[in-house]
């Protein structure tokens, strides 16, 4: 098995199928391929597609981008395979037909300890979204929390089912709450985040209807020292199935 595949360059298999393809994405890494000072970082497709071309993953019909996550996220990304499929799952997403989950970290109080957090989301400076009051067109996020105060003072993990799907959604929300994600430099403390290993959000359960039939697929939060931290995991595992849990 290939360093790719065993996650060294930030992407992992999750399950392969001829319609699609399931990833694990590290935190880090980008969507599309950066140029900084003259060095090339490749993104998400181009690593995946070097994973076709070197056998490490299974070959077939040309994958296509059906959502994103952001750089700081990791966890679970969906691809389709040929246009068909990817029109099939593009539509899916844009109207809100695909479940999502999300796990989060975070060391501030929030406002409360669950519910769902709504309105319209316009954009701010240095490349902040902002959370208003107006909801015209609403994002929308519902959220539970647990206290993992023998990790940190403060600590929570929050449980995330965003029903739409806008750009930074999820920080935004977070935010909004007075908890920003731990690690999160855009929307939290910038001195305060360089101290963490990572910015603690994690897309972990993703499920989605494809020519009848249901699918569905985990991916344990990581890496991480926190998620590695034993009062998350047992927090985490007292919640059962994260697709099923009612918020």
């Amino acid at each position: 098995m290939s360093d790719f595949i065993q996650g060294k360059a930030g992407i992992s298999l999750v399950h392969h199928d001829p319609r699609f393809l399931v990833v694990h994405k590290d935190p880090g890494l980008a969507f599309h391929t950066t140029e900084k000072e003259n060095q090339r970082d490749p993104g998400v497709l181009q690593i995946i597609r070097q994973l076709e071309a070197r056998g490490d993953i299974p070959a077939g019909e040309r994958l296509f981008p059906v959502h994103r996550l952001d750089r700081i996220t990791s966890g679970i990304l969906l691809f389709a395979r040929g246009r068909k499929y990817a029109n099939q799952l593009g539509n899916a997403f844009r109207h809100n037909r695909v479940d999502k989950v999300y796990i989060a970290l975070s060391d501030r109080r929030p406002k409360k300890k669950q519910g769902t957090v709504s309105g319209d989301m316009i954009r701010g400076r240095g490349g902040q979204w902002i959370l208003t009051r107006a909801k015209r067109n609403p994002a929308q996020t519902r959220f539970m929390s647990v206290e993992l105060s023998g990790i940190r003072p403060g600590m929570r993990m929050y449980v995330l089912k965003p029903r739409t799907g806008r750009t930074h959604q999820l920080r935004v929300a977070l935010k909004s709450l007075g908890s920003p994600v731990l690690g999160d430099s855009l929307y939290g403390r910038y001195d305060m985040a360089r101290k963490e290993d990572r910015a603690y959000l994690h897309a972990a359960a993703i499920r989605f209807d494809l020519d009848g039939k249901s699918y569905q697929y985990y991916d344990a939060p990581a890496p991480g020292n926190l998620f590695a931290h034993p009062d998350f995991v047992r927090a985490l595992q007292s919640l059962g199935d994260l697709m099923a849990l009612k918020i």
